[in-house]
């Protein structure tokens, strides 16, 4: 993999020069348009990440070809060109800009919603051929109409609000969205019978999945009022166009207008023959401030995920709102270096994982903290690349059971992440926070402490407090040229129990360790890389 700094990125659909130039400042970044399947799975496995909007097929073979690959970014809603499952399996992490080309697809489903109504491009072009039809061209208001959604998430909702103007009564079917928060909006909440019964114009706004694929078909179209009018701004496929054509061409559906297709591009179909429908090529995100907006979106999104942070918009990593990422971001390293410390120094075999939020992080939903947490622990022990994507999966599949705790504020920390480990051999527990802006390991096992991590090599020793102890530890390093950078001691009672914790500049060959084994009163020595 490519070292940090050095990291590449290859876009193979055009994008904005906003998010070039956001990459182009960290990262080398190559953008090669118009690629095969078979010149695209050639190059990737070159690259760190990739960058697609539509076009590019992102399918299991080109995933499986990408060895190197951290992060696959699609600058735009959708991601039905990417497989997101063999991503996952591979630890890859998908992301998407699903906000940036909102007010796009909404202006453009009104304006697709008026050209309908009013038949305005029909009239266009009988007008240029050298016609005068008025009479024609009659069109119908949409004021007094009722408007049916389909899904009501970023797009449909703003298609409402924009609808609430023409003064439309608004009907909602989604069933993920509250009657109380609809009514907010104006929006009554209904079935997808009563849409399909009584509204004059139907607009779609869902992700295309297996149980949207074909939503509206020959039954759908013919529950619906004679004269509906049909418009589809998400993805092609939710409609299916052999229907969509028969009920045309019955006069059953008045009109439709329609952005998208089961297959793109396309530049011949039989919906193309009706005089009653309109056509745009994928219209929907193509205005200048979206293609900017979702440039600029998914290469932050990179950004982050090439620093280890979460991202945004991550398709296959559980969502954080923006006020609980606030939160939450600062303690993502914690968590990764928590649980990769407690999978270096533990004994046996695990076969539980306690996780334990206390301050305001048990304020939060903290899934983000749980993946980086199983992340760093896996790191050690998995063959396969462990990510935030894959950790749970691969602790499933290992028969790890994990659980999670949420806890009051310690009495010395506001926060703290813990990971309790269970082997059977025993417990092994390993606690971080952040302090000044740095994280730090203040426990391990019994013993509380002050570990900044920033170092490659640390010792842990375990041992009696005995005078001379610490001497006896720089003697040895002393005389084998280890340059100690840090040292921590802490003891349960005088004379008692006691670790030391040692930053050392570099790692200690087993000799060294064993002559450090050999001091007097020690009993564990572990070396740790962090």
């Amino acid at each position: 993999m490519s070292s940090k700094g050095t990291l590449k990125v290859l876009v193979t659909d055009p994008i904005a020069q906003e998010g070039l130039e956001l990459l182009q400042k960290a990262h080398q970044i190559n953008v090669e348009l118009d690629n095969t399947q078979d010149e695209l799975i050639a190059k990737i496995s070159e690259y760190d990440a990739l960058i697609v909007r539509s076009e590019t097929q992102v399918t299991r073979q080109v995933i499986e070809a990408g060895k190197n690959l951290q992060v696959i970014g699609r600058a735009g809603v959708g991601v039905d060109n990417i497989d997101v499952d063999c991503a996952t399996a591979q630890g890859i992490v998908v992301v998407n800009a699903p906000t940036s080309n909102t007010f796009s697809a909404a202006e453009h489903t009104l304006a697709l919603m008026l050209a309908m109504a009013r038949q305005i491009p029909q009239a266009h072009s009988s007008l240029k051929d050298g016609n005068w039809h008025r009479s024609k061209f009659v069109g119908t208001e949409l004021r007094g109409k009722t408007l049916g959604i389909i899904g009501l998430g970023r797009v449909g909702t703003e298609v409402a609000q924009r609808a609430r103007g023409f003064e439309m009564r608004i009907l909602g079917s989604d069933p993920y969205v509250s009657p109380e928060h609809a009514k907010a909006l104006g929006i009554e909440v209904a079935s997808l019978e009563t849409v399909y019964k009584e509204a004059d114009f139907i607009t779609v706004h869902t992700a295309l999945t297996d149980s949207t694929r074909g939503l509206i078909a020959r039954d759908e179209l013919n529950q619906m009022k004679k004269g509906v009018r049909l418009l589809n701004v998400a993805r092609g496929g939710i409609i299916n166009e052999k229907d969509l054509e028969d009920a045309l061409k019955a006069d059953h559906v008045a009109a439709a207008a329609i952005d998208v297709f089961s297959v793109e591009p396309v530049t011949d179909h039989p919906l193309f023959e009706f005089q009653n429908m309109i056509a745009t090529p994928h219209l929907g995100a193509s205005t200048i401030e979206a293609q900017t907006n979702v440039s600029i979106d998914v290469a932050q999104q990179v950004i982050d995920v090439f620093a280890g942070q979460p991202p945004r918009y991550a398709v296959n990593v559980p969502l954080v709102p923006t006020e609980t990422l606030a939160v939450l971001q600062p303690y993502v390293d914690v968590a990764r270096y928590v649980g990769n410390l407690a999978g270096q120094i533990l004994d046996g075999l695990p076969s539980k994982i306690t996780i334990r939020y206390a301050g305001d992080l048990a304020q939060h939903e903290a899934s983000v903290l749980k993946a980086s947490l199983l992340g760093g622990f896996l790191a050690n022990v998995s063959e396969e690349r462990v990510t935030i994507v894959n950790a749970d999966l691969i602790a499933l599949n290992r028969g790890l059971q994990i659980t999670e705790s949420k806890e009051p504020a310690d009495d010395t920390f506001n926060n703290l992440v813990t990971a309790e480990i269970t082997t059977n051999e025993g417990i092994t527990i390993v606690s971080g926070t952040m302090i000044r802006g740095q994280t730090h390991i203040v426990r391990i096992n019994d013993y509380w402490l002050e570990m900044v991590p920033n170092g490659a090599y640390w010792l842990i020793m375990e041992h009696t407090d005995r005078p001379g102890m610490i001497g006896n530890i720089g003697t040895i390093t002393g005389e084998n040229d280890i340059n100690i950078s840090t040292l921590q001691l802490s003891r349960l009672e005088p004379r008692g129990p006691a670790m030391t914790v040692l930053g050392i500049d570099q790692p200690i060959s087993d000799e060294q360790m064993e002559l450090l084994q050999e001091i007097q009163n020690v009993s564990v020595v572990r070396r740790v890389e962090l």
